[in-house]
């Protein structure tokens, strides 16, 4: 049996002033935000985007807990209340610019490869995944998002210190660098990230994960 997951776990979706996604930050830091008040909470519906401060979203959250509450809905209680753990929220004095960059690390090569290995095609726990390149430094391949792949122990092993043509090995899918943040490409394959969809499919950003 799969352990809970808590609503504190959840992500939240930062807009700046001017309504563009720059990051995705924890639950607790999008509170903390909205307490501070320099934050409102952007709440999509039909169509249209509504803006809450946090006294006005908490009241907004206690009716919606006694009368709408939804499958995909994430509840924070407190001592007097239960407030609504919201999936974006805007900056109201922040109008930078998202970032472009993608960082080249670890964590988002098994994002983008989604903990499969490149050549069995199975699915392991990142504990269990490690880093091949596919053209072996001794023969000159670099460390770089279209030479960096995830494989599984055995079939790092198998090919060794070998180019996947001289293993005789495949790879399912060739390595590249991906045009949008790996991690952010897996929270949207959550369905309760489905508001951050709209700020998101026309643009063309990253964002790096804490």
């Amino acid at each position: 049996m799969s352990a809970l997951v808590s609503p504190l776990d959840s992500s939240v979706l930062v807009l700046n002033r001017l309504f563009m996604a720059v990051h995705v930050i924890p639950v607790k830091r999008a509170f903390t935000l909205l307490c501070k008040e320099v934050a409102e909470v952007v709440d999509p519906g039909d169509g249209q985007f509504t803006t809450y401060d946090f006294k006005s979203w908490r009241e907004v959250s206690e009716y919606r807990s006694r009368n709408f509450r939804q499958a995909d809905d994430d509840w924070v209680r407190t001592v007097s209340c239960v407030i609504q753990v919201p999936r974006v929220i805007r900056l109201t004095g922040y109008d930078r610019l998202p970032r472009q960059a993608i960082k080249f690390n670890r964590r988002n090569i098994f994002a983008r490869d989604a903990n499969i290995c490149q050549y069995c095609g199975k699915r392991f726990p990142t504990s269990e995944l490690s880093l091949d390149h596919v053209v072996p430094r001794s023969q000159g391949g670099g460390s770089s998002w279209e030479n960096i792949v995830c494989a599984c122990v055995a079939c790092n092993v198998r090919k060794g210190g070998r180019t996947p043509r001289q293993s005789g090995m495949a790879l399912i899918r060739r390595p590249e660098k991906p045009k949008r943040s790996p991690m952010l490409n897996q929270k949207l394959t959550n369905r309760k990230y489905d508001s951050w969809k709209t700020f998101l499919e026309s643009a063309y950003w990253s964002v790096e994960l804490s």
